[in-house]
């Protein structure tokens, strides 16, 4: 059985009009924080704890050689 973590989508605040913009970015939330961005709370899924690499971001790489629902 795998071992499932959540991971959030990481954003970052354009300063010039206050909009939220995705990064491209996948992680957990120390990782998020550790980086100083922020997180989508609403953006929330879980995977496997194998996808993600050693900073704490998911591997869309790997991710992708495995297609099927992995979120909620």
């Amino acid at each position: 059985m795998l071992n499932y973590i959540e991971v959030f989508d990481v954003i970052q605040v354009d300063p010039t009009t206050g909009r939220e913009i995705w990064t491209g970015l996948t992680g957990t939330r120390s990782a998020v924080a550790r980086d100083g961005y922020m997180i989508d709370p609403a953006a929330i899924v879980y995977c496997p704890r194998e996808w993600l690499d050693e900073r704490g971001y998911l591997d869309a790489a790997l991710a992708r050689k495995h297609p099927r629902r992995w979120g909620t």
